[in-house]
């Protein structure tokens, strides 16, 4: 299977940087804020016909993997 990530592009000259899905101008943040506002996948796959649910789903992982949190250990000083 694929990795869901290499669906996703960043490029300076596209969007500003921003992360898109791979061959569109349609940007990662975008898709997510549907999804987090409570939006079907069903609904915006009808918005974005150019997308496949593969799509949605690298664009959830990219967003996983953002939000790993390394925990680094602080050493209190007496």
């Amino acid at each position: 299977m694929p990795d869901l990530l290499d669906r996703i592009s960043i490029s300076p000259n596209i969007c500003h940087g921003k992360a898109c899905i791979k061959g569109t101008r349609i940007m990662v943040s975008l898709i997510l804020q549907y999804l987090a506002n409570g939006d079907a996948v069903e609904d915006v796959l009808s918005a974005y016909p150019q997308l496949r649910r593969d799509d949605i789903a690298a664009c959830l992982q990219y967003a996983a993997v953002l939000a790993e949190e390394t925990v680094l250990p602080v050493e209190l000083s007496s």
